[in-house]
């Protein structure tokens, strides 16, 4: 039996995709006949165009002055194609969050490597920096609101969040075996955040070279 499930903003006649067994719209997973699958790609598409929109929208803005209307209008898509994809602004924020956060911690455990010690921190600092200059909405994005409690999203944030931080703990552990070092492996990652925003925002003339060394320099003692 398949499953039917129309987006009500699409236009033309591939508006409405059959399902195959074990397969949803949400998955957007490649399965099923040309035309499932261009319905997959054309809602895939649609979600990260409203995902984009609502960062560079709440990184510059904030939240709660973000409306459901302005993410629509910045994507290019009707209002209700935000509510057919995500259910909420909340979620289109939950997404976006944790998306980017996901993305980090790939490119965080790529840098790592087979690294050690001050080497692996040091590669974990430069990595962060280098995932500013290439996202900077969602780097303002997370210093504004990943730390917020009370939030509809915390959990899902929180969980992602604290893989991020492990790796500059772990790196730092290797340093000092038996310590406790979540809070200062925090302040490393949080003290990296802001020397890159402050670059990006303040001081854009810095070559990405003494950026990372007034990082490293500030955390030499650790």
């Amino acid at each position: 039996m398949t499953t039917t499930k129309a987006d009500p903003t699409a236009d033309g006649p591939d508006a409405v995709g059959p399902l195959g067994p074990g397969a949803t719209a949400e998955s957007g997973a490649p399965t099923g006949t040309r035309r499932e699958q261009a319905f997959a790609a054309r809602r895939a598409g649609t979600r990260q165009q409203i995902i984009d929109a609502a960062v560079s929208l709440i990184a510059d803005q904030g939240f709660t002055a973000t409306s459901v209307e302005d993410i629509a209008s910045a994507a290019g898509v009707a209002k209700g194609s935000v509510y057919y994809n995500f259910g909420s602004k909340s979620d289109v924020f939950e997404a976006a969050l944790a998306g980017g956060l996901e993305r980090l911690t790939l490119t965080l455990s790529e840098a790592r490597g087979g690294l050690r010690g001050k080497e692996a921190l040091a590669a974990l600092i430069a990595s962060l920096l280098e995932q500013i200059r290439a996202h900077p909405d969602f780097a303002k994005l997370l210093a504004a609101e990943v730390f917020r409690v009370g939030r509809e999203w915390q959990e899902t944030v929180g969980h992602i969040r604290a893989r991020v931080i492990e790796f500059y703990a772990a790196a730092l552990r290797e340093e000092r075996p038996g310590a406790d070092l979540s809070l200062l492996a925090a302040s490393v990652f949080g003290a990296t955040l802001v020397a890159g925003l402050e670059w990006l925002v303040f001081q854009p003339e810095r070559e990405f070279d003494e950026v990372l060394a007034a990082v490293l320099e500030l955390i030499a003692g650790v």
